[in-house]
């Protein structure tokens, strides 16, 4: 009963903590996003109930939001409490998904001006999620292809086709989400950078919000410098992830910590990279696509980033390698 209480107790003060902050939207970027007031919101997600959370992220949390008419959202929030900070990192997500439009890329349905996101639901859950097994779901090679072209996909889209170009920031398999039918949702848009240049000079207070521990450009961990090629670099650990069924980073610290650390040397002769393919994709796998995926990864990982292929180059070389891939179109 005391927990209930304290938990009907949080309810209350996220309320007012949402009632006290509003986040102004230009009229003209919405383009058709349903504005949902607080108590809508509150309906949907059934008050925030913790029995719909399905996510959380580094300060926001993601709740199952239910509709009448029986259609599902995921209600993503800031966290009560955030900071000016953490709504200006709310502003940003919320203007570039009501700028964006692709297959691959999570759509933004609506939101409420007290900082509330409602977007598309992937009942999959995240590719990390399905790659670890708790989901209860094995990816097979020619689903893990698949999901590997539509990413470099919705990335060319973002570095060469959007109204601005948009450096996504945080790749990495667990902002990547599945639908029914295992198609990729690439989201979490809070550590983007768009409007700048091909390459950019962050100040060093702004180099923490891009990337995540295993997925981060060393180069832009070392210069500040924002580019596409940070994407293409955390886009290479994923197709490691993809390949291998392991985790971008060790959990327990061990086994050299970082995906790349401990495979890297089979990237490095071909003839190995049997040894560095998942497992459970065994008598499945075509070992010469298996090879040049593991290629591409290691030229997405490249130093200086400059050899780094581009979203578009990476795509071209999966339909000419992959079979399954050779008729897919780039959108």
């Amino acid at each position: 009963m005391a927990l209930f209480g304290c938990f009907r107790f949080k309810a209350r003060r996220r309320k007012r903590a949402l009632e006290g902050r509003r986040v102004e939207v230009s009229s003209e970027e919405d383009k058709g996003a349903r504005i949902f007031s607080a108590k809508e919101v509150e309906r949907v997600s059934a008050n925030f109930s913790r029995s719909r959370v399905i996510g959380y992220g580094g300060s926001s949390t993601v709740y199952l939001g239910k509709f009448p008419d029986s259609s599902l959202a995921a209600v993503k929030t800031v966290d009560a409490g955030g900071s000016n900070r953490l709504q200006g990192i709310f502003r940003q997500e919320l203007e570039i998904l009501l700028r964006v439009k692709h297959d691959n890329i999570v759509k933004i349905l609506g939101y409420s001006e007290e900082g509330t996101l409602v977007l598309e639901y992937a009942s999959n859950g995240t590719l990390r999620e399905n790659l670890q097994g708790a989901k209860g779901s094995f990816l097979t090679w020619k689903n893990r292809a698949k999901i590997a072209f539509q990413i470099a996909g919705a990335l060319d889209y973002l570095h060469r086709h959007a109204d601005t170009e948009i450096i996504h920031g945080d790749v990495k398999s667990s902002n990547i989400l599945l639908d029914s039918a295992l198609n990729c949702k690439l989201c979490d848009f809070g550590s983007a950078k768009f409007g700048l240049s091909s390459a950019a000079a962050l100040p060093p207070s702004s180099r923490r919000m891009i990337g995540s521990p295993g997925y981060a450009d060393p180069h832009y961990l070392k210069t500040g410098i924002a580019s596409k090629k940070n994407d293409i670099y955390s886009f290479g650990v994923v197709m490691l992830e993809l390949i291998t069924g392991l985790d971008a980073v060790s959990p327990d610290g061990g086994g050299g910590g970082r995906l790349i650390n401990r495979v890297g040397h089979m990237l490095k002769d071909v003839s190995k990279v049997a040894e560095m393919v998942d497992r459970r994709l065994l008598g499945e796998c075509e070992l010469g696509e298996a090879m040049a995926m593991a290629s591409l990864a290691a030229l997405c990982l490249s130093e200086p980033p400059s050899l780094r292929p581009s979203a578009s180059d990476i795509m071209e070389s999966m339909r000419n390698c992959v079979a399954s891939l050779s008729s897919m179109d780039k959108n």
